[in-house]
């Protein structure tokens, strides 16, 4: 089971726990903040607790031993997810995002943290030549945090996205291998 600790997080393969708790909180949560700013143009349906149980059953792994989905943990308590899904195989492009569902945890560095860590999981156990994000231009915080760990926006599609009846652009930030290895030498 991959585990990976920091100062505030910790990622980890999901349990059968987190992922009843994950449930709580992607459908079951009674104000739902984290669906305000995570995808609110992507209509979801809910699912019952056996659909969703069933597919964290699948082997989801972006290679071999790579699992496309980590837990983060503050201390004991399930708060979010990093994940990734492949743009593009022959090119080596990762597309990367994380959800940090408990409010409380917000704006406290743990978002920050756990991104950075995944990315730098990600290009410490692969090729990838590049990785990215797409957000929305109402997502700030989003923005702010890829910036900080050094990516450059890429794409600005106008008026792409819908949230509350207001258009917003769609926003693609990324990095290169290169860049995430120069800002981070160790």
């Amino acid at each position: 089971m991959i585990t990976i600790s920091k100062d505030k997080i910790m990622l980890r393969e999901a349990t059968w726990n987190d992922i009843n708790v994950l449930y709580y909180w992607k459908y079951e949560e009674v104000e739902q903040e984290a669906k305000k700013w995570n995808g609110p143009y992507i209509p979801e349906k809910k699912i019952t607790r056996r659909e969703y149980r069933r597919m964290w059953e699948h082997n989801n792994e972006i290679l071999p031993g790579i699992p496309d989905t980590l837990v983060i943990l503050a201390g004991e308590h399930v708060i979010g997810t990093v994940g990734s899904y492949w743009v593009d195989r022959n090119t080596n492009w990762l597309e990367t995002g994380i959800v940090i569902y408990d409010k409380q945890y917000w704006n406290g560095g743990y978002g920050s943290e756990a991104y950075k860590v995944w990315i730098d999981f990600l290009f410490r156990s692969t090729t990838l030549h590049r990785l990215g994000m797409s957000t929305w231009s109402g997502n700030h915080r989003m923005m702010k945090v890829a910036e900080k760990l050094g990516m450059k926006e890429e794409a600005r599609i106008r008026d792409a996205r819908m949230v509350d009846g207001e258009y917003y652009d769609a926003i693609k930030m990324g990095m290169l291998r290169t860049e995430w290895e120069i800002l981070n030498k160790s």
